[in-house]
C-alpha cells in the first residue's frame, strides 16, 4: 500500500492547548507522525494547489488561516492565536474584521491553537490525501495518507480538535468532482468527526457513518448522538452509532460491521476511513480498550468488503504504540 505524507507538516508545533480549564503541553505533536512515518516507510505527495481545499472550505476561513497568525502578532498579542470569545448566538453573520472576533468567528474551541506555520503543514496534508485518492484513482485497492494536523473536526468555516483542513471531506468532494457518483466516509476515531458531519449534513452523494465515544461523555458533546442523521437531501445518510467508555474490540467490531452494512446499501463508488488510533487501551486522552491486534481484524472486516478506499490519518497521542497500531490496521488490507 503507498503512504504519502510531507515533512513540512511537521512545522506546526503548538506549544500550550487550554484544556479542562487550564493549559497543558499541546497533545497532537510533531513526534505522532514521525513516530507512524518511521514505522510505516512513506513518499512524498503532489501538490494540487488549492482547488480541492477551496471546493470545501469557506474562503474567509482560509483567508484566517494564511493570515490570522501575522494579524494577530500586528495586534499585540503574545503566542499563538486562541480564540477566546464564540459568537454562540446563532453564529451572527456579522462582519467583523478584528482579529480576536475573527479568532472566535473561524474556531470551535480554545485547544486548537494556531501558529504562523499552521497554514503550510495543514496544507501538505490535504495535497497528502489528494495525492492518497490519485493512486486509488490509478488502481490501487488502497492508500493511506498519514495526515498531520488531522481532519475531522474541522468544518467548512472552523477550526477544532486539533484539526485545520477537513481531509476526509476534501478528499470526498475531490473523488466526486473526479466522477465519483456516491462517496461514503467511515469515522472510526475515538472522538466524533463533528466537521465532517457539518459539510455533508444536506448532501445525499455522501454517506458519513462514524464509531465514537459517547457524545453525552465526551468531546465535541454537541455533535455525534445517535439521533443525527441528516437533513433535507441529506436525511438518512448520516449514521452515528456511539459506544461508552470502556468499550472493547467486540463493541466495536460490531457497531463497525452495522456501519460497513449500511454503507453497503449506500453502494459508494469510494469508501474513505478516517481513522484514529486513539480507540486504543492505554491512550492517553482516550477510553476505548482496543489492543494493537485488533486493528488488523478492524482492516480485514473493512477491505472485504471490495471498495476503493483512501485512509486518512485522525488521532491516536499514544506515541510509543502509534506506529504499531497504525501498521496493524493497514495489514489488514493485505492479508
Amino acid at each position: 500500500m503507498r503512504r504519502f505524507f510531507d515533512p513540512r507538516q511537521l512545522a506546526h508545533a503548538p506549544l500550550k492547548e487550554l484544556h479542562n480549564g487550564g493549559f497543558t503541553d499541546y497533545a497532537e505533536r510533531p513526534v505522532r507522525a514521525e513516530a507512524i512515518a518511521e514505522t510505516l516507510g512513506v513518499e512524498a505527495p503532489v501538490d494540487h494547489g488549492d482547488a480541492a481545499i477551496r471546493a470545501v472550505h469557506d474562503a474567509g476561513y482560509l483567508d484566517f488561516l494564511k493570515h490570522g497568525p501575522a494579524r494577530w502578532a500586528a495586534a499585540g498579542r503574545p503566542g499563538d492565536v486562541i480564540g477566546y470569545i464564540w459568537p454562540i448566538v446563532a453564529r451572527r453573520a456579522l462582519k467583523l474584521d478584528r482579529i480576536d472576533a475573527l479568532a472566535g468567528r473561524y474556531s470551535l474551541d480554545a485547544s486548537t491553537p494556531l501558529t504562523a506555520e499552521t497554514w503550510d503543514a495543514a496544507y501538505w496534508s490535504a495535497q497528502s490525501v489528494l495525492s492518497a485518492l490519485d493512486a486509488v484513482h490509478g488502481g490501487d485497492r488502497a492508500a493511506f495518507a498519514l495526515c498531520r494536523p488531522p481532519g475531522h473536526h474541522a468544518g467548512a468555516d472552523y477550526l477544532g480538535g486539533y484539526c485545520y483542513l477537513n481531509t476526509a471531506a476534501i478528499a470526498a468532494q475531490a473523488a466526486r468532482d473526479a466522477g465519483a457518483d456516491r462517496v461514503a466516509i467511515l469515522d472510526i476515531d475515538y472522538h466524533h468527526g463533528n466537521g465532517t458531519q457539518d459539510i455533508f449534513w444536506t448532501r445525499g452523494d455522501v454517506f458519513y457513518a462514524s464509531i465514537h465515544a459517547d457524545p453525552a461523555t465526551d468531546y465535541p458533546f454537541f455533535w455525534g448522538h445517535a439521533d443525527e442523521t441528516g437533513e433535507g437531501a441529506g436525511e438518512s445518510t448520516t449514521l452515528n452509532l456511539p459506544l461508552p467508555q470502556g468499550a472493547g474490540i467486540d463493541a466495536f467490531r460490531a457497531a463497525q460491521t452495522a456501519a460497513l452494512d449500511a454503507i453497503a446499501r449506500f453502494a459508494p463508488d469510494l469508501l474513505i476511513v478516517s481513522f484514529g488510533a486513539d480507540t486504543w487501551d492505554g491512550d492517553p486522552i482516550s477510553f476505548f480498550r482496543l489492543a494493537t491486534a485488533d486493528y488488523a481484524v478492524l482492516g480485514r472486516d473493512i477491505a472485504v468488503r471490495g471498495w476503493p478506499t483512501v485512509i486518512a490519518m485522525e488521532g491516536g497521542y499514544a506515541v510509543d504504540a502509534l506506529g504499531g497500531n497504525v501498521a496493524s490496521l493497514l495489514s489488514g488490507f493485505s492479508a
